[in-house]
């Protein structure tokens, strides 16, 4: 089972495709006269989707809706010690949003990446206005190239392709793992193919594989025609940089001729702020990092270079009959590992899986994968300086789901919030990160004044 952005769970069934028989209007002369004519070539099966399973959310009275909002609303003022584990982690990422603050750092970069609690950008999206309401507006930064699966947004830029673009990666991450930032490509082989991107910014980069034999592809801004370049080369990653007026614009990326092009997404930015760039997939797991060409992600996660990665998986995993706590263990200590190397300066924050039900017989309870995976995911953490948010803890520990979906603020999977839900948990989230980072403010002098005493005792 994997959960998909619109809150249900989705079932991959065996599914029989049976050969076409012959009508009983074929005589047996139609019999004769086929056989003397070539074999007609056979048509190609289609797979239909997987059957969806939908839980609309329960029918609760006013009273009883309104007592539950009231627990939700005493469950998160009631804050773990810590909140965030670790968080001396923390410190790299506070020292670059204080020097934003100052004017010394021109922008600061967050991205998160996730499953569909990320892909939806209910939750990144709330968090995304917090930081850039404080910090200023540095923009969209990176998002997926036209729209690579259903379900997949962004509230901050809109865009959209053609339909002759074939998808790769997602959550099974088939394909060479040449798959850019976000474990997503889209790809053509076909001339007059367009992308395009409705964004408020600066300046735009569109991200694309170079490989032997690609195509070349126009770049416009507002309908004009601004740049071409050829994608071919050895495989690399390639970026087609522009520089524009700040103010909306619509981006729009056409193929020029018939051969390959694989793109991978935008860069929009403005001069100074903070982007909060979410990167989910809807039925991810973390495992699937793993399945992305490590060197040409490294190379777009240094381009990037951002100051805090936030990394949203484990509801997934929690259903996944294949996983043990050892294997998993080892699975996120690898890819915090390979993060640290190809942005070793970065902060890395955790967001461990919510509370989560599951329909047996009937009847919803408890999903007990869900205390398995914290634990694992807290240790790879421990042993791997990362600090960790423990979702579930917060919004109230182990059977609290009820209490959201009678609150109106998840839905009727017992899985998935609703979006006044991902506000509430979006809040808390920037709450708590912000109350360890006017920590920070406070001791920052002394922790300057040490490091000075330490480099002028080397000097000497």
């Amino acid at each position: 089972r994997d959960i998909g952005v619109t809150g249900v769970q989705t079932c991959a069934l065996p599914i029989c495709l049976c050969a076409a028989l012959p009508s009983a209007a074929q005589t047996n002369a139609t019999a004769k006269v086929s056989a003397k004519k070539k074999p007609a070539k056979k048509s190609k099966k289609k797979v239909r989707a997987p059957r969806v399973r939908h839980y609309p959310p329960p029918r609760v009275s006013v009273k009883v809706r309104t007592a539950s909002l009231q627990r939700v609303a005493l469950q998160l003022d009631e804050r773990p010690d810590p909140v965030i584990d670790r968080p001396g982690t923390l410190v790299p990422f506070f020292e670059r949003l204080y020097r934003l603050s100052t004017g010394d750092s021109p922008a600061v970069h967050i991205l998160h990446f996730g499953d569909s609690h990320t892909a939806s950008d209910d939750w990144t999206g709330v968090l995304r206005d917090l930081f850039q309401s404080r910090f200023g507006n540095a923009g969209a930064g990176f998002s997926l190239a036209g729209i690579p699966f259903k379900g997949y947004r962004r509230f901050d830029v809109r865009g959209g392709a053609s339909k002759a673009w074939d998808p790769a990666g997602l959550r099974t991450g088939e394909g060479d793992g040449l798959f850019g930032l976000g474990g997503v490509s889209i790809s053509t082989e076909r001339a007059g193919q367009t992308i395009y991107l409705d964004a408020d910014c600066a300046s735009v980069e569109l991200d694309y594989l170079q490989q032997p034999g690609g195509g070349r592809v126009a770049l416009s801004d507002n309908g004009a025609t601004v740049q071409e370049a050829s994608t071919e080369g050895p495989f690399a990653a390639g970026f087609l940089e522009y520089a524009t007026t700040p103010g909306r614009h619509r981006f729009e990326v056409r193929t020029l001729e018939p051969a390959p092009v694989r793109l991978f997404g935008w860069v929009t930015e403005n001069p100074k702020g903070i982007t909060y760039e979410s990167v989910g997939i809807n039925g991810a797991e973390a495992a699937l990092i793993q399945r992305w060409d490590e060197a040409m992600h490294a190379a777009y996660l240094k381009r990037r270079d951002p100051a805090l990665i936030v990394l949203a998986y484990g509801t997934n995993e929690a259903s996944d009959s294949k996983w043990s706590e050892a294997g998993y263990l080892e699975t996120f200590s690898t890819i915090l590992q390979r993060l640290r190397r190809a942005v070793p300066a970065a902060s890395i924050l955790v967001l461990g899986p919510p509370d989560r039900f599951l329909r047996v017989k009937g009847r919803w309870r408890p999903f007990e994968g869900v205390d398995r995976i914290v634990a694992a995911q807290q240790e790879a953490c421990r042993q791997n300086r990362c600090a960790y948010w423990n979702t579930r803890a917060r919004m109230g520990a182990e059977g609290s789901m009820v209490n959201w979906v009678m609150a109106g603020l998840a839905q009727g999977d017992y899985a998935h919030f609703t979006s006044q839900g991902y506000q509430r948990l979006a809040s808390v989230l920037f709450q708590d990160i912000m109350r360890l980072y006017e920590s920070y403010l406070k001791v920052r002098p002394e922790l300057a004044s040490q490091a000075t005493d330490e480099q002028t005792s080397q000097d000497h």
